[in-house]
């Protein structure tokens, strides 16, 4: 029988539908892939939220943040949950989040060049 993502020992991973509620659309928040998402609080400062939050509260700190395509892609989570997961960090206040650059905003070169840079890391 196949299994799941290897996971380092000692650490478990939520399952997606218990991590979304079974929900498959965010009920106040709406992200996009190109979403910009930083961090409100520390990561540590919620011990009590699940681990997935707390990793995404930690991998967004400001003041830079990260797309949500980034994210989903770090945690190798899919997508579509991972917006789902980062619309309850929103709706509790957890983390901001920032539409995408506007067109005239992206033609900057070497923001070009950081972006390809960042991507090739990962």
């Amino acid at each position: 029988m196949p299994q799941d993502d290897p996971q380092p020992a000692g650490r478990r991973r939520t399952r997606l539908y218990a991590l979304t509620d079974g929900r498959t659309a965010a009920e106040h928040t709406v992200l996009t892939m190109d979403t910009t998402i930083t961090a409100a609080v520390a990561g540590d400062a919620h011990g009590g939220l699940p681990t997935e939050w707390q990793e995404i509260l930690v991998m967004c700190a400001p003041p830079g943040g990260r797309a949500v395509a980034e994210i989903a892609a770090r945690m190798n989570i899919r997508l579509t949950p991972m917006t789902l997961l980062l619309g309850e960090l929103a709706d509790r206040g957890l983390i901001d989040h920032r539409p995408p650059l506007a067109a005239s905003d992206t033609t900057d070169v070497n923001l070009l060049m950081r972006i390809r840079d960042n991507l090739a890391r990962i």
